[in-house]
């Protein structure tokens, strides 16, 4: 008996492509997620000009899966990977990790207009959930934008933003970042494999870091943002000493444990002489999706009433949300989609446009 996946993965494979084949015979279908008649999934194309010729092929395909029985909503999203990035290809030949080289203070990197760090005080606040969902909807906005996974020690991008190939080094000093939903993107983790740890000192950090921001060839962008490590470490001194940062979003809940580590977080960039853009407030309210109760089952407002008594900007409210936790794990952001939840995320970006 074939379930609902089965049938959607049959009419895929009824999608013809320009070339020849269709989505499934060519394997272009990925992070398809089935849940309670949503289907999310994505096409991906070999380059961005491949991505802009598949526009009709996605509109063929939505159409064909909401037909299905079952099927109550359809998201598809067309991502590419760098033009000049082979399909598959060896792992970068430089080594990363080394000790950080000489530089001065205060280094702007070569094309990129702004650098936004995205940082938090502890962990499990969803900081790279915002990280990628904002970078997301900020290039929905027009804006040309990059994406820097620099949390080395759980490095989560890779999963959140459905990419799994290697970069490219062509020559072995240069990274050739990826491409996905609109973002250029770069991780450590997809230097690595998926379980692999990574087992750095200080030094050995700082030098990656700077690598990953100095030898990727980001291209022009306007703005760059960058998935801070949580806490207040090595990472952080490195990024606001060294590099032009031109400011800080920080991220957290509602609740009062958790404000103490964002309070902390706060100080860290104030020290570092890194303006503050504004404050978030994730995981301020779950509604349930059964019943349509509201909960505010972290507190109710905290990072709001933090902001406005430090005098930053309060950048928004982003839901507890099964759909974010969904879309994150399949790789497919879900301000990359026209969910009712990634108006939250396209208020947000329009907001920070606005700041800088």
């Amino acid at each position: 008996m074939s379930t609902l996946r089965d049938d959607i993965l049959a009419v895929l494979d009824k999608i013809a492509l320009p070339e020849g084949g269709s989505l499934i015979s060519h394997d272009l279908v990925r992070a398809l997620v089935v849940e309670d008649g949503a289907v999310r999934f994505v096409i991906e194309a070999a380059t961005p000009d491949a991505a802009r010729a598949l526009a009709p092929v996605r509109t063929a395909a939505q159409a064909a899966v909401e037909a299905l029985e079952g099927v109550e909503r359809v998201s598809v999203a067309i991502t590419a990977h760098a033009a000049s990035a082979p399909a598959k290809g060896p792992a970068p030949a430089l080594k990363l990790g080394r000790h950080p080289a000489a530089q001065p203070d205060k280094q702007k990197i070569k094309g990129i207009t702004n650098i936004i760090a995205v940082g938090s005080g502890k962990g499990g606040v969803g900081k790279s959930t915002v990280a990628s969902n904002l970078a997301v909807a900020l290039g929905r906005h027009g804006l040309r934008v990059g994406l820097l996974d620099a949390d080395i020690y759980g490095p989560s991008q890779p999963r959140m933003m459905g990419v799994e190939r290697r970069p490219a080094s062509p020559d072995g000093k240069t990274i050739i970042p990826l491409q996905a939903h609109g973002v250029t993107m770069i991780s450590i983790g997809l230097m690595l494999k998926e379980d692999e740890a990574v087992i750095w000192r200080g030094p050995m950090l700082m030098g990656a870091l700077q690598q990953l921001l100095t030898q990727v060839e980001w291209g022009a962008l306007d703005v760059l943002i960058v998935d801070m490590p949580p806490g207040t470490g090595d990472i952080q001194l490195t990024l606001c000493s060294k590099f032009d940062v031109r400011g800080a979003v920080v991220v957290s809940t509602p609740q009062d444990v958790a404000l103490l580590d964002a309070r902390k977080a706060l100080r860290a960039f104030q020290t570092l002489k890194t303006p503050i853009l504004g404050l978030v407030e994730n995981m301020s309210t779950f509604i349930c999706p059964k019943c349509g109760h509201e909960e505010h089952i972290f507190g109710e407002g905290g990072v709001r009433r933090e902001a406005e008594r430090q005098g930053y900007d309060f950048l928004g409210e982003l839901p507890l949300s099964v759909e974010v936790r969904l879309a994150s794990d399949g790789g497919m952001p879900v301000a990359a989609t026209d969910s009712p939840v990634a108006a939250a995320y396209e208020r947000m970006a329009r907001r920070l446009i606005d700041l800088l």
